[in-house]
């Protein structure tokens, strides 16, 4: 199997304190926390692509450019929409999107690309040969 431009996932996630600005340093009000927003974007990226992928592969993120546009407080439901938009050998590139309960919160384009994790590992920790 291989990954297929269209291919959608999504991910989602409440807003609670623990994934506020406030708790992770990123500002100082308690309200969703973009390195959170982004981290529920490249998970809703993973899941649109990781069911194409052979048993032995996996991704890695490489590159994001998204806006955080809105602010959600706390209890409130936030999700993340990715679609490949291009596959261009190992590197998958996606839109991505991030919604509350009200509105769209941020959006932009995300690229991962597709690895061996095996051999990622060995050669992240400076192992030869990987």
């Amino acid at each position: 199997m291989s990954v297929e431009v269209g291919s959608r996932g999504r991910a989602e996630a409440v807003v609670t304190p623990e994934n506020t600005a406030q708790a992770v340093g990123s500002g100082l009000v308690p309200v969703f926390a973009t390195p959170y927003m982004i981290a529920l974007m490249e998970n809703a990226a993973v899941q649109a692509s990781q069911s194409a992928l052979a048993p032995d592969e996996g991704t890695v993120g490489t590159r994001l450019e998204v806006t955080h546009d809105a602010a959600t407080p706390i209890g409130m439901k936030v999700w993340a929409e990715a679609e490949v938009i291009a596959v261009e050998g190992r590197k998958l590139t996606f839109a991505v999107s991030a919604y509350d309960e009200r509105e769209k919160i941020g959006g932009g384009v995300h690229e991962r690309f597709i690895i061996k994790p095996e051999k990622f590992i060995a050669r992240a920790q400076g192992k030869a040969g990987a």
